[in-house]
């Protein structure tokens, strides 16, 4: 394939060039959708669209236009809680899900310590709603696959909240462990799984006061919790299989992650993968938000699994099922690998480095890196999507 890194920077160079998202708030959209990776860069408040196949930069939203206004409405209990997640997270973290609806008109944001979500025509930039969660801080999110509900984990208040996308308005909630983190449909988008951490900001030695580490799996139409699932550290990163029987997670501290059969409730193995040396030093107090491994994909054909090894500065692909590594993928010292997600194609595993500022492509095939693609500050979640993008 053609080398993305060397043809997007001249393309997004032009494209802030002309200080819009897209060329002008005025220009004709396409008439179809196209596959996008949306890179949400949780530090600079913005969201970069990259091309679903050559992955060159198609342009960036901003999507706090409305920051000082958001912090001016919030009361002292908020404004509390604003500053004590800020300092929590080292910094403002203003991006921290995205997606776009299903005609790719409409870009979903979670939008972190503003604790809120919020929507935005994709065309014109232009805000469509808001909405302030419970609590303090608005974390993973997920869209239905008829792209009606947006599914927020209101971190602090112990539960996720359902949002309507035409209006932004509640249509119901459910309540998770302490934390609630990571949101999914299930392939047939009949279930949600919501995954939870436990108290982050806690030292390793007050584990048991963390609180509930749980995965809840709940019923997508009802909204009635249906089966969960203890553990005994904080629920990372995971993948579910299509049919539902299997789980691969990351959990807080492990330097690796588990298979955990859905079916039994248990974990049939844990994988532990190898400490850089940089990983070694550090003590499991100074891990990223409890963090050793922050990132999991599954190969489209379902052959791979795509490991991040955020405290080791590395990406590891491993064969399934017995779980082999096939090759590691290194990275600068602090990079900060921290998530993955597979490529529409199915064939590469695409990692945001939070302190490169920058995407890595990972080849499911050969565990190399093909490209590495710069983006915004502080690059967190990614999502593939369809979106209607306007023409140059």
């Amino acid at each position: 394939m053609a080398h993305p890194r060397t043809r997007s920077t001249s393309l997004l160079g032009a494209l802030i060039a002309a200080t819009a998202l897209f060329p002008s708030a005025t220009a004709s959209a396409a008439p179809t959708p196209q596959d996008v990776v949306l890179i949400g860069n949780s530090a600079a408040g913005t969201v970069t669209f990259l091309d679903g196949h050559t992955f060159q930069s198609l342009g960036t939203l901003n999507v706090i236009p409305d920051r000082d206004q958001r912090l001016r409405e919030m009361d002292l209990v908020q404004a509390a809680g604003y500053a004590v997640v800020r300092q929590q997270e080292g910094g403002d973290r203003f991006v921290d899900d995205v997606y776009a609806s299903p005609d790719g008109r409409t870009l979903y944001v979670s939008r972190g310590n503003l604790d809120d979500a919020a929507a935005f025509d994709i065309a014109t930039g232009r805000q469509l709603w808001h909405h302030r969660l419970p609590g303090f801080k608005a974390d993973h999110a997920a869209l239905s696959p008829d792209g009606t509900r947006f599914v927020v984990s209101a971190t602090t208040a112990a539960l996720a909240q359902v949002l309507d996308t035409a209006t932004g308005l509640p249509v119901g909630s459910f309540g998770t462990g302490t934390y609630p983190h990571q949101n999914d449909y299930s392939a047939d988008g009949r279930h949600i799984y919501n995954s939870s951490i436990g108290v982050t900001a806690l030292p390793k030695a007050l584990d048991g006061l963390k609180g509930d580490k749980r995965l809840t799996v709940v019923d997508a139409n009802t909204l009635q919790v249906t089966r969960t699932y203890e553990f005994d550290e904080g629920v990372r990163p995971f993948v579910v299989t299509p049919d539902e029987s299997t789980m691969y997670t990351q959990l807080s501290y492990l330097n690796g992650f588990v298979e955990f059969d859905l079916r039994t409730g248990r974990t049939t193995r844990t994988v532990a993968m190898p400490y850089s040396a940089a990983g070694q030093a550090l003590r499991p107090d100074d891990y990223p938000q409890n963090s050793a491994h922050h990132g999991m994909a599954l190969s489209g054909d379902g052959a791979k699994l795509c490991d991040v090894g955020t405290i080791d500065d590395y990406t590891a692909v491993l064969s399934r099922p017995g779980l082999t590594t096939d090759g590691f993928v290194g990275y600068p010292t602090n990079s900060l690998p921290y998530w993955a997600t597979t490529s529409a194609d199915g064939q590469h595993c695409l990692v945001t480095l939070s302190h490169a500022n920058a995407v890595s492509v990972v080849d499911y095939r050969t565990a190399t890196e093909v490209a590495r693609i710069p983006v915004g500050d502080f690059p967190q979640r990614e999502r593939l999507a369809r979106a209607v993008l306007p023409a140059p």
